[in-house]
């Protein structure tokens, strides 16, 4: 009941514009309204949508003409004028402009880490299915009768056809000097090796190996390329006289430990090719028994293990292993040479193992220490 009062002072207050209360001008206007119709209204029924009641009453030109006048106004109320469209699409627009690339960045982050997530346990499981990881391809120098030297060099080559594409689907492979038919980038970044589509391991590295003996010397080979099933481009830097972990607890090279490096670009040939996103490494080490490792690392250095997790949640310091993997792709990461960073293998209470970054040196390094950093990496 309520409700109906409500609406029929509502409705009297378009309609019944005369005198006295609204209520009694309604009262008083029905006998007029009904010898114009002819037909007697009951202001005491439930209440009538007013466009039900103009058709009632259509007879009644002063109900049609508030009738028409009602409907103008309302029509006002709900359409917009020209300039509150265009405010309101300027405004989306600037919203869209903001949010966009933010949203857009996140959902390729997400992908990339999908994808190199994938292809690191595809390569795990491909090389704990072979045998060994050293004797592939064939090194041979010789020189002509006018004194130059040449190098056959087929085994990074070698070591994808016969050996890596036994446990890995491969769609193609390129030696060293088609590479870029494998969708190699020419450019990484934020950090580029100089003619990195066409170098060796000692381009890579660039280490020096003053103390590694000349049994364990890394030969200087070529690099060769292949793409995955998935479409992933594969640059590989392999070492054929790789050796296993020997237990070593002082001071020794981490270069002879590397069998196989590869860096990927996981969408080939599009960009952004930014270090960290579609671009990374993964690096095979030992022969038998051998350990992959995948670290993605942060571009910048850690003053005090704690600070991993301040800056990511997920980020962790790497183990000796890991640390390894950085100082070959050290030119990718642009970690400080000719110093020590520290890893989180313990050896004992007071010391960790670390690599220096200009040597390959493995060796026990104190836990705290002013002389050595921390890099740290997302596994």
């Amino acid at each position: 009941r309520k409700d109906r009062r409500t609406y029929e002072k509502t409705k009297c207050k378009y309609l019944c514009r005369g005198g006295g209360s609204l209520l009694s001008g309604c009262e008083a206007l029905a006998p007029v309204r009904a010898s114009e119709t002819g037909r007697a209204r009951n202001w005491t029924m439930p209440p009538l949508r007013l466009e039900r009641e103009c058709k009632e009453q259509a007879n009644s030109a002063t109900i049609d003409n508030r009738c028409v006048e009602f409907d103008r106004r309302e029509n006002q109320r709900c359409a917009f004028t020209m300039a509150e469209i265009l405010l309101s699409l300027t405004i989306i627009g600037v919203v869209a402009a903001i949010t966009l690339p933010s949203l857009t960045g996140n959902i390729n982050e997400r992908t990339w880490n999908t994808q190199r997530k994938a292809l690191y346990a595809r390569f795990s499981q491909a090389i704990a299915l072979m045998p060994a990881l050293n004797g592939y391809g064939t090194l041979k120098e010789e020189t002509d009768s006018a004194g130059s030297t040449s190098i056959e060099d087929t085994a990074a080559e070698t070591f994808v056809t016969a050996g890596l594409s036994k446990v890995l689907k491969i769609n193609n492979i390129c030696d060293s000097e088609h590479l870029e038919d494998c969708g190699i980038p020419s450019e990484i970044s934020p950090y580029s090796v100089d003619n990195i589509i066409v170098s060796d391991i000692k381009t890579l590295t660039d280490y020096n190996s003053y103390f590694v003996p000349n049994n364990y010397k890394t030969p200087n080979t070529k690099a060769a390329a292949f793409e995955t099933a998935n479409g992933e481009s594969i640059l590989v830097y392999y070492n054929p006289k790789c050796v296993p972990d020997m237990g070593e607890t002082t001071n020794h090279s981490a270069m002879p430990k590397m069998c196989a490096n590869f860096i990927y670009d996981l969408n080939g040939s599009k960009g952004p090719n930014s270090m960290g996103k579609d671009i990374g490494f993964i690096t095979a080490l030992y022969p038998t028994d051998s350990v992959v490792v995948a670290p993605m690392p942060m571009m910048k250095n850690a003053s005090a293990a704690g600070n991993c997790m301040k800056d990511d949640s997920e980020s962790r310091i790497p183990n000796r292993d890991e640390l390894s993997a950085m100082f070959y792709n050290n030119k990718l990461i642009g970690m400080q040479s000719g110093y020590w960073y520290a890893s989180g293998t313990v050896i004992s209470e007071d010391k960790v193992w670390g690599v220096a970054m200009n040597a390959g040196a493995r060796s026990p390094v104190d836990r705290i220490s002013t002389q050595r950093f921390i890099r740290c990496i997302k596994r």
